[in-house]
């Protein structure tokens, strides 16, 4: 259950923390801080073998699934998949899909599946249907990295035929698209230099369009928190609070609403910390009555690679609890698989 202060201190870390801002790490553009790692004397056949003793035995042994595929490299696993196929004539997701059920079978062939090609599934999940998975899109768009993109659009094109973009202008309308359009093309600017004099001019520009102006100009926020490389940005939010008296993320949920808002507060959250972005989606995900499995799947297969013990951090930082204590404590069948991903080691399961 959230309570008031929690509600508070959120509000205040997203908000009000800019003094450290300019110094901190990013996973737009650091270095790995997962918490899968390859294995060391790593052997792809014995792996597989073991995988087909658990699945083709007298009831599937799941512990033996666990092991493996929550303690191997994405790329270990993929040699795991080839070995498993050369073993059997038989892919190892169909003998998934074919022996595990339900959410447990879910994560198990989202470890299996490359990275670029899960976000295009998870995008393509989005999208199907009568109606379309905004938050998915902003999520996905908002925190992956130019390099990351690019990799879903190319992966997309792959397994549909046709551009992304292509066929995100058919789902999504207004300047929600726009935003969104921009995003996908992965062609955010990558220095690591700051130019203070331009962000003083961008948070200008934002001021006078939005808090200073009758009416919003959202295309003035659309084009520079688009664009601008993430170092940029964050000296554009502490020339914004030094100019306007407010944050960013407060003016534009001040300004503006429905899934534009949504979008760019998002970026405004990214641009400071997508761990702790995703550490709000993942306890948003697990609070109230039911929980959204989807979500806890797709950023803890997604980022158990790339900065899920920052994702721990950030989440224990923000609610003051483990992501594996909460995780552990769901009633699912699955929560065995995502502990597992969660834990670098026994002595830091708890502690993060």
């Amino acid at each position: 259950m959230i309570t008031f202060q929690k509600i508070y201190y959120f509000s205040f870390y997203f908000q009000d923390d800019l003094d450290l801002l300019l110094e901190s790490p990013s996973s737009l553009t650091s270095t790995a801080r997962g918490t899968i790692k390859e294995k060391p004397g790593f052997n792809a056949g014995e792996d597989a073998a073991a995988l087909r003793k658990a699945i083709e035995g007298i009831g599937t042994t799941e512990k033996t699934l666990i092991d493996i595929l929550t303690q191997r490299s994405n790329a270990q696993r993929q040699l795991i998949c080839k070995a498993y196929q050369d073993a059997t004539g038989r892919t190892l997701c169909d003998a998934l899909e074919g022996d595990t059920h339900g959410h447990f079978e879910d994560i198990l062939v989202a470890l299996i599946t490359p990275p670029a090609k899960f976000d295009c599934q998870e995008f393509i999940q989005a999208i199907k249907g009568a109606g379309t998975t905004e938050s998915i899109l902003i999520e996905l768009f908002a925190s992956r990295s130019n390099h990351q993109i690019k990799a879903m659009c190319d992966a997309y094109l792959a397994e549909t035929g046709r551009a992304l973009i292509h066929d995100l202008k058919s789902e999504v309308s207004g300047d929600f698209e726009k935003t969104l359009l921009i995003l996908a093309e992965g062609k955010r600017d990558e220095s690591t230099n700051v130019d203070v004099a331009k962000a003083k001019e961008d948070a200008k520009i934002m001021y006078e369009a939005g808090e200073k102006n009758w009416g919003t100009e959202e295309s003035k926020f659309i084009d520079i928190l688009c664009h601008r490389s993430v170092p940029q940005l964050r000296q554009t939010l502490v020339e914004y609070k030094s100019l306007s008296g407010k944050t960013l993320q407060e003016s534009i949920e001040r300004e503006m609403s429905g899934r534009l808002e949504e979008i760019l507060v998002a970026i405004v959250k990214c641009v400071k910390s997508v761990p702790a972005y995703l550490a709000e989606r993942l306890y948003k995900s697990m609070k109230g009555a039911s929980t959204t499995e989807s979500t806890l799947t797709r950023i803890i297969v997604s980022r158990s690679e790339v900065d899920l013990q920052d994702i721990k951090a950030e989440y224990k930082k923000l609610f003051g609890t483990s992501l594996y204590s909460n995780i552990e404590s769901l009633t699912l069948s699955c929560s065995i698989l995502l502990t597992g991903m969660c834990a670098l080691d026994h002595q830091t399961r708890f502690a993060l």
